[in-house]
């Protein structure tokens, strides 16, 4: 995911994609903690994009 894709979508479309990226990194989370996680990059990746997706929103209300 780029920051360049990311902004030129719409706030609301943005609050999900974050919604939906901190539930997958809750569920990231409970894999490691019970030794069920077969990539351990996925967790890093999940929480790199969210953010970007927090940074693209805060330009956006400084905008």
């Amino acid at each position: 995911m780029k920051a360049t894709d990311l902004r030129q979508k719409t706030k609301a479309e943005l609050q999900a994609m974050l919604l939906e990226l901190s539930r997958e990194r809750f569920n990231l989370r409970m894999q490691k903690a019970t030794g069920q996680l077969s990539k351990s990059d996925q967790v890093k990746k999940v929480r790199r994009d969210i953010a970007r997706i927090q940074t693209v929103l805060t330009q956006m209300v400084g905008a």
